[in-house]
């Protein structure tokens, strides 16, 4: 489980320096308008390392989602899970292919902004139950924040500082959480002791 738990780590670290790295190397990208996505898309010349950053990020959720199953109850790790495939699907479909390939792309960024959020805030509850306020509190915080920086993305206006905003916050969830669960913090046996009727 905490080897799992490392996907955690490595994922969203590897992506957040790709899209930062990238997008500051990239002649004419703006990170407060453009989509982390453009630097994916067909013809951008930073395609190929982008998508291979998705694909890692991919791998690392569904070894975290994993870990989460293991030592929190509840269906956070479904959204992580779900985070990790629709990810796989955004790298899938990139855009600027064909509108119905981009429509495709558009789906799959809103499942995995919706989960992202959701995997913080579905935990908010088995941790309070398991008397870990400080974490249940930080869920919270992050999933809310996550979910609002997301939600601003449809404004139009700052896009590209709004969805990096929402991913961050909920990457920083992740990472933490990972680290909590490599260093036993939820432990299975916990969780069943709170939640003696949860399977």
């Amino acid at each position: 489980m905490r080897r799992a738990a490392l996907g955690g780590v490595v994922g969203p670290v590897v992506f957040v320096l790709s899209w930062a790295g990238l997008g500051a190397a990239k002649d004419g990208y703006s990170p407060l308008h453009d989509p982390i996505s453009d630097l994916a898309a067909v013809h951008a010349s930073t395609r190929v390392f982008m998508t291979v950053a998705f694909v890692v990020f991919t791998l690392g959720l569904v070894g975290y989602a994993w870990a989460l199953r293991s030592a929190l109850t509840g269906p956070a790790w479904i959204a992580a899970l779900t985070t990790g495939i629709a990810t796989l699907g955004v790298a899938a479909f990139p855009l600027d292919h064909s509108s119905t390939v981009d429509s495709a792309h558009g789906v799959f960024a809103g499942i995995g902004y919706v989960t992202l959020a959701a995997t913080a805030l579905l935990a908010v509850t088995p941790l309070a139950r398991l008397d870990r306020k400080p974490w249940a509190v930080g869920a919270a915080v992050a999933g809310g924040l996550s979910a609002l920086a997301l939600a601003l993305t449809l404004t139009g206006s700052l896009h590209g500082f709004f969805q990096r905003s929402g991913l961050t916050a909920g990457d920083i969830w992740v990472v933490t959480s990972a680290l909590a669960i490599r260093a036993g913090a939820w432990t299975p046996d916990a969780s069943r002791a709170a939640l003696p009727n949860s399977d």
